[in-house]
């Protein structure tokens, strides 16, 4: 019997969206976030990952689009990001990481032989 690795790259990207936003470095997020949305689409067996990496991807482009089309906009998104967004960001990614890390865990074990 054998079963799905997750992708560490998903795993990871996750992981790292909390830590650009908080850091400050939210445009630079628009990285993982993609990772993230374009693993859980493209992967079969993540296919109970896609509505959580959507509403990743949801909540990370509403500041991002709010932005890029502001007349008054800041150089930086992190700047200029609603301090509300950056929680929501935050849980949204956490949330990803939890639905992997749970989806790893309900999967049955590899064997070999």
């Amino acid at each position: 019997m054998t079963t799905a690795r997750t992708p560490k790259s998903v795993l990871i990207s996750a992981a790292a969206v909390p830590v650009l936003v908080i850091g400050q470095f939210s445009m630079l997020a628009i990285v993982p976030v993609a990772l993230v949305l374009a693993g859980a689409l493209r992967n079969t067996a993540l296919r109970s990952l896609r509505p959580w990496a959507a509403l990743l991807a949801v909540v990370y482009a509403i500041p991002l689009v709010l932005w890029a089309i502001g007349p008054d906009r800041a150089p930086s998104l992190s700047k200029d990001m609603a301090p509300v967004f950056v929680p929501l960001i935050s849980a949204a990614a956490v949330a990803v990481v939890v639905a992997l890390v749970a989806r790893s865990r309900r999967s049955p074990a590899v064997v070999k032989g």
